[in-house]
């Protein structure tokens, strides 16, 4: 007579499929916009949309996990008609140093790249191919993502003081 019970061997096997499916819950996904050379990764490139009127759209992204130094040295995208460095160097070609051991985040108050001639408006939620170019680690094929534009206020917010309330003082 055969039993109902399933054999210690399922068992085992419903246990492990169930453990590997909890271990695998518990590590943190690995994103989409994560790139990675011999010597550093690259996260999230990204662009804010543009409007038909805009020649140029500023370009973010960071490094990290640098390994060993190198430089990014050029970009390309479809597009753009070029890619130049903007923030506290504009106008120059594309060169950025990433030391050993850093962090260096590319931002719109900061450093960053300008994509120059714009072919389109840049519409959110789409993505462009990208191609970075460095001294040491080569090519490395991404994805620019457009992220929302900020918004923009005809006029800034102006603040109004409410009346003096009698009895306290200004």
């Amino acid at each position: 007579m055969q039993s109902s019970r399933p054999s210690s061997n399922s068992r085992r096997t419903i246990l492990r499929t169930g453990l590997a499916a909890v271990g695998m819950s518990l590590l943190p996904a690995a994103r989409a916009c994560e790139y990675y050379t011999g010597l550093l990764r690259v996260t999230h490139p990204w662009t804010r949309a543009t409007s038909p009127d805009d020649a140029t759209a500023v370009l973010c992204m960071r490094f990290d996990e640098v390994t060993e130094a190198d430089r990014l040295i050029g970009v390309e995208t479809s597009v753009a008609g070029g890619v130049e460095m903007g923030g506290h160097e504009p106008g120059r070609p594309v060169d950025v140093a990433i030391a050993q051991d850093s962090q260096l985040e590319l931002s719109e108050a900061g450093v960053h790249l300008r994509l120059t001639q714009l072919r389109h408006p840049l519409q959110v939620g789409r993505e462009y191919p990208l191609t970075l170019m460095f001294e040491r680690s080569g090519l490395v094929l991404a994805r620019l993502s457009v992220d929302f534009t900020p918004m923009r206020f005809a006029q800034p917010p102006r603040f109004h003081p409410s009346p003096a309330i009698p009895g306290t003082r200004p």
